[in-house]
């Protein structure tokens, strides 16, 4: 059924439109690729996909290192199909119409694979320093936390139990965001070790994580600290936004949620 309306399409692009060769060919890889995605999702028809389909692929897209002309042309693509379809009486809505292009590679940092969090991620920590490296790069993807965000984390604001934890963000507005199960897990074997800690220097704070000498760590301590585990782990530099970027492409990927994506990440 979508191999169906794709052909319909062309046909009116060269019968009609009288559009070259090249640029119905370059429609039809486009659009082929677009309904291979649709497929693996269980769409059978044009008239179910909604905005959030064509976000995720166009997310697919980008994590996969697509470049933001490509990914214009790929939207230019949709946009012109569903609007052809909008014109014969198929449909009522276009999905794409809203969805804006990326205008450069700098807008947004690279999100990494979720093959990559894998490899980042799936370790067994050896000692204090490694447990807390984990649980701030556990926290980092689970939440999207900004550096300086996880940097001001006090005890009193991470709640175990109900796995959540408040987030002072920028304009000291407070957001409550959810933990992942593998994250509360890395807290829990780093609090230990975070009081351990404060007991031999005989240190008071309320801060989360903890430097060697028992005081709240830097956000440069961190960036070091992340990049010395990724060389550890044999991986390309990966920084606290890239980590924060990834877990926001890979749940509006999963949700197509943008809304809530944005509240977790406080975006006004």
């Amino acid at each position: 059924m979508l191999k169906e309306k794709i052909n319909d399409f062309l046909a009116y692009l060269e019968t009609v439109k009288q559009l070259s060769n090249n640029t119905t060919n370059s429609y039809r890889r486009d659009l082929d690729k677009f309904s291979d995605f649709l497929s693996n999702s269980d769409i059978e028809s044009w008239q179910e996909v909604k905005e959030s389909e064509v976000r995720s692929y166009v997310n697919k897209e980008r994590r996969r290192g697509l470049s933001p002309r490509s990914i214009q042309r790929l939207l230019s693509s949709c946009r012109t199909f569903y609007e052809h379809l909008l014109t014969e009486g198929k449909i009522k809505l276009n999905p794409a119409k809203n969805i804006v292009s990326p205008k450069s590679a700098q807008l947004l940092p690279k999100a990494m694979d979720a093959d990559l969090v894998q490899r980042l991620l799936d370790f067994k920590p050896k000692g204090m320093i490694e447990i807390r490296d984990k649980a701030i790069a556990e926290l980092l993807y689970s939440s999207g936390l900004r550096l300086s965000e996880i940097c001001k984390l006090d005890l009193e604001d991470l709640d175990l139990k109900e796995r959540t934890c408040v987030v002072t963000g920028k304009g000291n507005k407070t957001r409550i965001v959810p933990v992942g199960t593998k994250a509360i897990q890395s807290l829990r074997d780093w609090i230990i070790y975070r009081n351990e800690l404060l007991e031999s220097k005989d240190t008071r704070t309320n801060a989360i994580f903890l430097n060697n000498k028992g005081s709240r760590i830097s956000a440069r301590s961190i960036q070091l600290r992340l990049e010395k585990l990724c060389l550890q782990r044999g991986l390309p530099g990966i920084n606290p936004h890239m980590l924060r970027h990834s877990f926001a492409s890979h749940v509006l990927e999963s949700s197509g949620d943008l809304r809530a994506v944005q509240e977790m990440l406080g975006h006004s």
